[in-house]
């Protein structure tokens, strides 16, 4: 496939054949293999100007968002249906006893996460059994960014940082050295610079500046060609150099192929709260385990 990703295949017909060869050639492949993916631009946007940076108006802080909505709303539905446990029906009926047929009242936590069918963007792939032994995807937790016409693009959440971009020497990310001593991430096999920006909350200067994508509520992300404008935006006091997430690298797949690898058994698909993946949650190892609790528990919290 010309814009395969990490777990490319001629044929998922065969599980049991598709397994070790998917291992092998996941520990095998050298970075530079990636490449043709580059030009492709499988998810990522044109490049931006700073020319679209603004103060926003009084009136964009009143206006609600829509898709948080949503997703809140459809959550509650989810924690709605596990509540309700199906019993035996009783022979004997008792006429003073009024049934109420109404569903229980459901109220979301701090932190939910719940399964769905399929990928959408700001949703999370969570690695399965299937996939350990291969270095690279073992226990991952990778949120998606986008799901355009050419394929779906991601970024691994809970790698540890070990190196600072000044140190990895990524002058793509650093801007003036504003973002020099920012830690970088590994966010995947496919070679990209990327970030992520959660403004304090309280501060929508980057939501209405329209130069990022927004994958959650008050959650963006950027790329190489918008850095700059991430560092004018520091220089201005839109936000702050402690709100981004840098990443070197970043997951993609062709339209159908992800499709392939859920059915396949390979990862387990689930929509959260935008508190489960804040950028606290960068670089956490135990996010898998926290993420599965959530939903394995078959609750909402």
């Amino acid at each position: 496939m010309e814009a395969s990703s990490f777990l490319s295949s001629n044929s998922f017909t065969k599980t049991t054949e598709l397994v070790p060869s998917i291992k092998s050639r996941l520990v095998t492949y050298p970075r530079k293999q990636f490449n043709q993916l580059q030009y492709r631009r499988v998810g990522i946007p044109p490049s931006i100007t700073c020319s679209q940076l603004g103060s926003p108006s009084p009136q964009d802080d009143e206006k609600p968002s829509t898709e948080d909505d949503w997703r809140s709303f459809r959550a509650r539905l989810v924690a709605g249906e596990q509540a309700i446990r199906p019993e035996e029906p009783s022979s004997v009926v008792d006429p003073d006893v009024v049934e109420d047929d109404r569903p229980p009242s459901i109220s979301l936590g701090g932190k939910w996460a719940h399964t769905i069918h399929e990928p959408e963007k700001g949703c999370l792939l969570i690695a399965s059994e299937r996939l350990d032994g291969v270095h690279i995807f073992e226990r991952t937790v990778v949120l998606i960014l986008s799901t355009g016409p050419v394929g779906p693009t991601g970024i691994i959440l809970n790698r540890p940082s070990l190196m600072s971009i000044k140190e990895m020497r990524s002058t793509a990310l650093d801007a003036a050295g504003i973002f020099s001593d920012r830690p970088l991430f590994f966010g995947g096999p496919l070679e990209e610079g990327l970030f992520l920006v959660s403004p304090k909350r309280g501060s929508n200067g980057v939501g209405k500046s329209g130069v990022f994508d927004e994958v959650m509520k008050g959650l963006y992300y950027g790329t190489k060609e918008s850095v700059g404008c991430a560092a004018e935006m520091v220089k201005r006091n839109v936000v702050g150099v402690g709100d981004f997430r840098f990443f070197d690298g970043y997951c993609g797949w062709e339209r159908e192929q992800l499709k392939d690898e859920i059915r396949a058994g390979y990862w387990t698909v689930a929509a959260c709260s935008p508190s489960v993946v804040g950028l606290a949650s960068v670089g956490s190892i135990g996010l898998w385990d926290e993420i599965l609790g959530l939903v394995g528990h078959k609750e909402v919290r």
